[in-house]
């Protein structure tokens, strides 16, 4: 901001180097017992833990293209999925325009913006909207039948010394979820 008022135009950008997962950052993940992955700035899911696998589904069995969180949530069909789907989609495409405005242009978010522009037109109301925010927290319900109903709260952290990556962690919100997530962990023996 005080780049502008003192110069009167943004500084260049220059894009962000393609995201990777050191090794060390997946051995957070894997030393994990709740929930947990890591995205980047256009929400490509690109680490995951073993309790993410059974409580969220197996990323690796998804083609890469698919693990994408914006895609997932306003394809056709999610709105049977995805409880609060319009919070939902309103949250994520929100934190996703602050993602890629901290991570500077690159061609894949300019691709998916088109992409969704074109296929969604929940995307293209919500994108006109021009809606700004930060992850913060918020909950996820999930039913499993097995478990029943599992809560769980999410928090979001930064990934220091590797620009646009972000870890979100699923924590159960009650003692049932608690019970559920280890149960779901234990079962997949992965």
């Amino acid at each position: 901001m005080l780049f502008l008022l003192a110069h009167d135009r943004p500084p260049p950008r220059k894009p962000a180097p393609p995201a990777a997962v050191t090794p060390s950052l997946q051995l957070v993940l894997d030393n994990l017992s709740v929930p947990a992955f890591v995205k980047t700035p256009t929400f490509q899911i690109v680490a995951w833990n073993r309790a993410a696998v059974a409580v969220l589904g197996d990323y690796a069995a998804v083609p890469e293209r698919d693990r994408n969180l914006l895609r997932r949530v306003f394809q056709p069909g999610s709105e049977e999925k995805v409880h609060h789907v319009e919070d939902v989609r309103r949250t994520c495409l929100a934190s996703f325009r602050v993602d890629i405005a901290r991570a500077g242009p690159s061609d894949e978010a300019t691709a998916l913006i088109d992409e969704l522009m074109e296929t969604s037109p929940d995307f293209r109301r919500l994108w006109d909207e021009g809606e700004l925010r930060s992850h913060g927290g918020f909950q996820k319900r999930l039913v499993r039948p097995d478990v029943g109903e599992i809560v769980l709260e999410s928090s979001v952290f930064y990934v220091e010394g590797n620009e646009g990556l972000s870890m979100f962690v699923f924590s159960p919100a009650n003692e049932a979820s608690a019970r559920a997530v280890a149960q779901l962990v234990q079962r997949s023996g992965t």
